[in-house]
């Protein structure tokens, strides 16, 4: 995908608590969808450093996801990254990795 795709083409996520406030409303602190994204993509993060990845937020609207030899690819959403984040790494993510969920515990 052009990155000027990604950034027109990005939706509201279904989980995103800032834009359904009614559905979410019992939740502490005002949710603002800038705060959720980056909140998701520190979680993400958390995972992704097992196999050597970092993502970033571009624009609000999609993701960059960054090997730590600088190669990268832009990622419309957190579904398509798994895909990506298998590609940049040479290898499959999977969540149920023993060393990953022990790497996890230890944070």
């Amino acid at each position: 995908m052009c990155s000027l795709c990604g950034v027109l083409g990005a939706e509201v996520h279904w989980t995103d608590a800032s834009a359904r406030p009614d559905t979410f409303g019992a939740r502490e602190g005002h949710a603002t969808r800038r705060r959720e994204r980056f909140g998701r993509i520190a979680l993400a993060n958390r995972i992704l450093r097992h196999y050597r990845l970092r993502l970033d937020d571009f624009q609000g609207q999609s993701y960059v996801l960054r090997s730590a030899t600088g190669r990268h690819e832009l990622v419309p959403n957190l579904v398509g990254m798994w895909g990506a984040a298998e590609k940049l790494a040479g290898r499959p993510c999977d969540p149920l990795d023993p060393d990953l969920i022990a790497a996890l515990e230890r944070d």
